[in-house]
């Protein structure tokens, strides 16, 4: 697995960017090729992460460039700014027994 996180900082509205991104980025992950799930969290102060899951870094490269164009053409608005990306291969996956 592979996952790619993405924190911006300087969030005018959150609560909006999540209810935005269920619909449009939501549409494109599930069209994306390798994709697993899709996370946003509410850091508070302006802070939101979006956490994604692929099988494998080239899944996540090919969605990764569909989003940064949704995003500038349909989010700006929002005045998101560039995001600090964290990415990366899983080493350890620990799952629930129940």
């Amino acid at each position: 697995m592979y996952v790619v996180i993405r924190k911006y900082t300087k969030v005018r509205s959150v609560v909006d960017a999540a209810r935005r991104a269920r619909s449009g980025v939501g549409q494109i992950l599930r069209e994306s090729h390798g994709f697993r799930s899709y996370y946003v969290l509410d850091g508070a102060e302006g802070t939101c992460v979006a956490v994604m899951i692929f099988e494998d870094r080239e899944s996540a490269s090919a969605a990764s460039k569909k989003l940064s164009e949704f995003v500038q053409e349909s989010l700006h608005e929002l005045h998101l700014g560039d995001p600090e990306i964290i990415a990366g291969e899983v080493l350890v996956d620990i799952e629930s027994d129940g």
